[in-house]
């Protein structure tokens, strides 16, 4: 009855869980979210002025690359950081997520692959599935603090399918930031392979205890095979305006993305004009998200680096980490946090981990963790954790143990 394409993918674990956590609260329970990259922090208000200000007597389609005034801000965005990007190498896309599956489409065939270091963001998967695409994993490790492997290793998951490399740095969901060795190991990787890098570089201001980041776009030589994934949701904490980039030297490669910008017309008029004005607007409203969210993942880290049993590596960007859990099952701890479990009238949303791998079974007791809500909630919600964690093992431990008297009856 519905397609194959469609039955093969799978629910988001970021939001899966919905339903429980409608329960949760019907329950009369407070559910925090770690499960989501939502900030709490309040979009620049030159957002709403701009908005406000338009008053036209029709909304109008826009030109299907964006309208002059978003793709100019792009570009001095850009410029303002020694990327050389112009209006003629921009795209506006309705978010990241539409900008990764245009590049996708312009890139690969159905059964092609496109190389990704795992743990990657979950989502991936379904904009792979739903463009025939196959994510052919490159293996990091958490012992190893997820550093990405030599070249050797990156060149040896290169098959005939590869058509690209697809990189997120900051990473989500493990924080990782990626050296300038990394960097040039992946570049020379996709240079001798004739690969496409595809850098989702949305997380680029949210950088910590003065780890460097460094830009795939101060590569010149890599120009014509770049393609940077851009967003102003996490940056200006306005993730529900849909409007994102897609950024690229290639001229060839522009202009096939374009035919798939006019396929679906273009990007809602007022949200342009909205995020024109963010992109302008004061940059130093960036620069304190940033300072805050350190603040936040140091009152994640302090508690969970104290707590028993707990694998988690301190990230350097964006804001999210990695959780690994002395449990089987993160899917079944994180509905049961939702249906049987609260501290006082709290409980927690979790986001099971085991999407974000390629690798079959991997991940299965890692959760990822969002820390961009305010620094109060967290404190609790890592106590919510700890406790709901102790008392999820004393009743797995229980259940155990009458198994085996059961089966002897």
């Amino acid at each position: 009855m519905f397609s194959e394409r469609v039955l093969s993918i799978n629910e988001s674990p970021i939001r899966k869980f919905a339903t429980h956590s409608l329960k949760a609260k019907e329950q009369g329970k407070r559910v925090i979210p770690l499960n989501i990259g939502q900030p709490d922090i309040q979009t620049p208000q030159a957002y709403f002025d701009a908005i406000a200000s338009v008053s036209p007597t029709v909304i109008p389609y826009t030109p299907s690359n964006g309208i002059d005034e978003l793709l100019e801000a792009f570009s001095d965005y850009y410029k303002a950081k020694g990327i050389p990007f112009e209006k003629s190498d921009l795209l506006i896309t309705n978010g990241g997520s539409e900008a990764l599956s245009f590049t996708f489409a312009c890139l690969c065939d159905d059964g092609d692959e496109v190389l990704v270091f795992e743990p990657y963001y979950t989502n991936y998967n379904t904009i792979a599935k739903v463009m025939g695409v196959k994510l052919r994993a490159i293996v990091t490790k958490p012992e190893e603090n997820f550093r990405l492997p030599s070249q050797k290793e990156m060149h040896s998951r290169v098959t005939e399918k590869s058509r690209a490399i697809l990189v997120t740095n900051p990473n989500n969901p493990t924080g990782l930031v990626c050296t300038r060795k990394e960097i040039e190991d992946i570049i020379k990787t996709a240079v001798d392979n004739d690969l496409f890098i595809i850098a989702d570089e949305v997380y680029r201001e949210f950088i910590y205890d003065g780890t460097e980041f460094i830009s795939f776009t101060e590569y010149p030589e890599i120009r014509d095979r770049l393609v940077v994934i851009d967003s102003v949701s996490k940056r200006f904490s306005a993730c529900g305006v849909r409007i994102g980039c897609i950024a690229s030297k290639n001229k060839d490669f522009i202009k096939q993305a374009l035919k798939l910008c006019q396929s679906r017309l273009c990007a809602p008029y007022i949200e342009q004009v909205g995020a024109a004005a963010l992109m302008r607007a004061d940059q130093s409203c960036i620069a304190e998200a940033a300072a805050e969210y350190k603040l936040r993942r140091d009152v994640c880290m302090n508690h969970i680096l104290n707590m028993k049993d707990i694998d988690c590596k301190c990230p350097q960007g964006a804001f999210y980490f990695i959780l690994k859990l002395p449990i089987e099952d993160a899917d079944d701890f994180t509905g049961w946090l939702l249906s049987d479990f609260d501290l006082d009238g709290d409980t927690i949303m979790l986001c099971p981990s085991a999407e974000s791998y390629a690798s079959e079974g991997v991940g299965k007791n890692e959760v990822r963790i969002s820390y961009c809500i305010h620094a109060d909630l967290l404190e609790r919600a890592m106590l919510v954790l700890e406790k709901g964690l102790e008392e999820y093992r004393k009743v797995k431990a229980a259940q155990t143990e009458k198994e085996p008297a059961a089966a002897l009856k």
